[in-house]
Parts: structure tokens; C-alpha cells; sequence
């Protein structure tokens, strides 16, 4: 009896724009069925690409359209939590809705597919989780309390889901990048300028020249790293923080 193949399934959520769609494009060149679960389409369509819209902050919304794509197209290879919302603020500053808006997207979203997606990839005694933390996993930034936290629950979570499916060949790491240029960072520019005054060319001009290596990161390249940490020549690789920033949190 012949055997059926199937394309890989790689399920990435907030994947309509910045590095979410850098890496639902990436996965797809590389020979991936991928799905982008957001609650917006994407600039553009690509092939092998199918937009399916899902708020991640609702826990049931996330496990309904994850279960229906496992029954559809087989077992998740790859997860990729990627969606996320930024706040600026400190302690004081942030509302405890904001801090729970934040916190349902950002962590409970992660949880959520985590959870949808773990079954399936448990069946087939194998699967990737990835979960796009930042450098603030890593150091602190001023008026950033809660996005801060956030980031680091997430690198929490990769390490203790790696070590909880290790037996089931389940590897989980947390991508940790710096100040990318992306759509998120552009809205975190402009509130910044909008609440202070300063020269938005000034801006990004010194946040160009605080990275060592004198330049903002490419989503493309953040992309290039979770398509390498999904593949079998990083398959002793799991439980870590991957960081790509430019040299920031080296100094």
C-alpha cells in the first residue's frame, strides 16, 4: 500500500504582519502547510498560506479552529505563538484593564494554542513550540512593567514545556529579539513620540545607534531563526532563549 505524505503543518498565530508573517512566509517556501490564526488578513495572500481569523485572547476560539485544523490536515509539526500587543508604562501607569488585555493576548493566548496544539504533536511523538518573547525576557526596560512581565511568563513557559514533553520528543524554546523594525515597533515609536514631544527622525535615529551592530533587526531574520529551531538540525536545541538583538543585552 502506498504511503501518503502530507506538507508539515505549522500553525502561527498573529501572523499578518511584522515577523508573524515573515515567518508564515518563510515556513511556507520551505515546504509547509501554514496557517495564520489573527484576527486580521494579511497585506497580501501568499501560497500555502491560509489566514483563519481567531482571537487568541479567547481561550475556546483558540482551541475550536486548532482542533478543526488537526481533524482537517493532521497533527501540528509546528506552533509558532507569535501574536502580541505592546504597552508602554510603569506600575502606576498601567490600568489593570490594559494589564489584562495585555496578559490575555500576550500569555494566555501562548497558553491556549500551547494547549490546543500539545495533543496532536503528543499522538505523533514529536513537535516544535516556539513563543516570541523579546529582549526583555532577558533585561528590563524603563516603562515597560507589563509588556516586560508578559515576555518573561512566555520565556517561563518555554522552559517548563520543554521539560514537561521532552519525553514525547516535544522541543520548546522562546525567541528573545531586540528592537526590530516591524509594525509593533513603529506604533511603540509613535506613542512615544505622541506622549513626549520628541523628533520621530531623532528617534529612530538613536535606537538605530543603540544597538552594537548600528542598525534596527529585520523581521526576515527573526523568521530565519524560527524556521532553523524548527528543523532537525537544531533537534538538541529545546528549554532555551534564543537571542537575536544585535549585541544589546551582551553589554
Amino acid at each position: 500500500m502506498a504511503v501518503i505524505s502530507r506538507k508539515p503543518l505549522c500553525i502561527v498565530t498573529g501572523g499578518s504582519a511584522g515577523i508573524g508573517e515573515a515567518i508564515c512566509c518563510k515556513f511556507a517556501q520551505g515546504g509547509y502547510q501554514v496557517f495564520n490564526l489573527d484576527l486580521n488578513p494579511a497585506s497580501a495572500s501568499q501560497p500555502n498560506i491560509t489566514w483563519l481569523p481567531c482571537d487568541v485572547s479567547v481561550a475556546s476560539d483558540v482551541n475550536e479552529v486548532i482542533q478543526a485544523l488537526v481533524s482537517q490536515s493532521g497533527p501540528v509539526d509546528v506552533l509558532v505563538s507569535n501574536a502580541g500587543i505592546h504597552l508602554s508604562g510603569t506600575i502606576e501607569q498601567t490600568s489593570d484593564a490594559d494589564f489584562e488585555r495585555l496578559f490575555a493576548i500576550n500569555v494566555k493566548g501562548a497558553i491556549s494554542a500551547t494547549k490546543a496544539a500539545l495533543p496532536s504533536m503528543k499522538a505523533q511523538n514529536q513537535g516544535v513550540i516556539l513563543y516570541m518573547a523579546s529582549d526583555q525576557a532577558i533585561i528590563a526596560k524603563p516603562h515597560s512593567f507589563a509588556y516586560n512581565l508578559s515576555k518573561m511568563a512566555l520565556a517561563s513557559l518555554a522552559k517548563t514545556t520543554a521539560l514537561d514533553y521532552a519525553s514525547y520528543k516535544i522541543r520548546a524554546n522562546a525567541i528573545c529579539p531586540g528592537t526590530i523594525e516591524t509594525p509593533l515597533y513603529h506604533q511603540a515609536i509613535d506613542a512615544y513620540v505622541q506622549r513626549s514631544g520628541a523628533d520621530e527622525a531623532t528617534v529612530h535615529a538613536e535606537e538605530a545607534a543603540l544597538q552594537p551592530l548600528g542598525r534596527l533587526g529585520k523581521a526576515d531574520e527573526v523568521a530565519a531563526l524560527a524556521y532553523f529551531l524548527a528543523s532537525d538540525d537544531a533537534a538538541f536545541i529545546t528549554g532555551s532563549l534564543q537571542v537575536i538583538d544585535g549585541g544589546y543585552t551582551a553589554r
